[in-house]
């Protein structure tokens, strides 16, 4: 009885891994035999006779087989009852059918052409419906889909009165998460869809472990190479992208939980941007596909990769099926020496980076000059000043730099000049430089130079005028 019990799991193991083996057995057999028969016009020879009773038996003992297996998986604990009932229904009609359909070819009874085009429809609905059970409802068009979409959110008038859960991480978890985790499938046993289940977890632990993002096995798989079999979502499915991964992250590492505010978080300035996007709306989204090399790349180490994740780094394919890079080193802290050495061993890989606030020196930046695939590089908030800039000229792709709140002088950008294709530079903040636009226009023309300090006039239609009467 043991052995039996140790076989039937391994046939269902975790999801069914061998389960649709057994279940396309008699998808492909009966469809087969039953076309063959119908178009084929095989009642006409006896010759085929031994030839159609084996294919039905065949057919018939597989759609049995596909009928325990399927009642097995429905009690595994990773779908719904409900949403199974459809097509475990579906597959005992199918099975009956196909016994009725062997019986009455054995007796040589004249309606099994009838009983057979019966058959064929039971295998078409009883297989769409294991399809969308498995695969989700979508699965027809699914490999139509933009893997790469973005989470459409919705305007919120007043981002720090949003609830962090509920306005901008539910709307992420059910674009990408709820089609294997939620009411009607839960691979692994684990559904998103609700807070009582995201805190119980699944098979693989808790997913959400406050404080410690890295810990959680919910962005330790998002940050699995799409090619490891436990990365989440599925490759075919629509991929999170680095803004909605940094909001994850910053959700787990802030204890948010499920009813703070954003007015009641610890918000980073590296989550600023993207908070204020979503008043309009949406993500800022300012690194386009097209700015990506055009020449393949070979896949980056995977043991540097797992190193730099075990530092808190997040590090991602800023495309599908891309082996090019983003790095952010959102919650990793202080950069450090061996962390720098780990991002020059992908300096053909990384083409974004980004590493604000984290407290580079002049003398990191030698480092980061060997990144020579870089094209966004964000070093705003680090104490750098015009000495680390001269590392910088080596980066001939480069074509975003932010170096907002940095000690770089009037005549620190000039050292920049020979950077051809860098198309945006920001000068926010930069405290004591008094920067001449006229003279850094002569030296970077192609570059859009963006110091801040802007003034907004008020203007007419910004204000209302009340004529009720004021009691005093």
């Amino acid at each position: 009885m043991f052995k039996l019990s140790v076989l039937l799991n391994s046939i269902t193991d975790l999801g069914g891994r061998m389960h649709p083996v057994i279940v396309h057995l008699p998808i492909g057999v009966l469809l087969l035999v039953c076309l063959y028969y119908i178009f084929a016009k095989a009642e006409k020879r006896q010759s085929q006779h031994s030839f159609i009773s084996i294919a039905l038996l065949g057919g018939m003992l597989t759609a049995i087989a596909a009928c325990v297996s399927g009642l097995l998986l429905a009690n595994s604990g990773d779908y719904d009852k409900d949403i199974v009932a459809p097509h475990q229904w579906m597959g005992i009609v199918t099975a009956i059918v196909a016994i009725v359909s062997y019986v009455i070819h054995r007796l040589q009874l004249k309606f099994l052409k009838a009983v057979m085009i019966l058959l064929v429809i039971c295998v078409t609905v009883a297989g769409h419906l294991g399809g969308s059970i498995t695969h989700g409802a979508d699965y027809l068009v699914a490999p139509l889909q933009n893997t790469n979409a973005t989470t459409e959110f919705k305007a919120i008038a007043n981002v720090q009165e949003a609830v962090v859960y509920n306005d901008i991480i539910k709307p992420i978890l059910s674009a990408k998460c709820y089609s294997c985790h939620s009411s009607s499938k839960q691979k692994g046993k684990l559904r998103l869809d609700e807070p009582a289940y995201i805190l119980k977890g699944g098979k693989g632990g808790i997913a959400v472990d406050w404080n410690h993002a890295e810990k959680s096995i919910l962005i330790e798989r998002l940050l699995l190479p799409q090619s490891d079999e436990d990365h989440m979502p599925p490759k075919e499915k629509p991929q999170l992208n680095r803004q909605e991964i940094d909001l994850l992250h910053w959700w787990v590492n802030s204890g948010a939980g499920f009813d703070k505010k954003v007015s009641q978080s610890n918000v980073s300035d590296k989550i600023k941007p993207i908070l204020t996007a979503l008043q309009n709306g949406g993500t800022r989204d300012k690194e386009e596909p097209g700015s990506l090399p055009e020449k393949e790349i070979a896949a980056a180490n995977n043991k540097t990769l797992l190193a730099l994740r075990e530092k808190g780094v997040v590090v991602i394919p800023v495309a599908s099926n891309s082996n090019y890079l983003s790095a952010n080193f959102v919650g990793a802290g202080p950069v450090t020496t061996e962390e720098l050495k780990l991002l020059e061993e992908l300096k053909d890989q990384l083409v974004w980076l980004k590493v604000g606030h984290e407290g580079l020196k002049d003398e990191n930046l030698k480092t980061i000059g060997l990144l020579r695939n870089l094209r966004r590089l964000h070093l705003e908030g680090n104490p750098v000043t015009d000495a680390g800039l001269r590392f910088l000229a080596t980066l001939q792709q480069l074509q975003y730099l932010n170096l907002s709140g940095t000690r770089v002088s009037a005549n620190g950008p000039a050292q920049l000049a020979g950077l051809k294709m860098l198309e945006r530079l920001y000068l926010y903040n930069v405290t004591g430089a008094g920067f001449d636009l006229v003279a850094l226009k002569k030296q970077l023309p192609q570059t859009v130079i963006d110091t801040g300090g802007y003034k907004v006039p008020i203007l007419e239609s910004d204000t209302t005028v009340y004529e009720g009467v004021v009691e005093k």
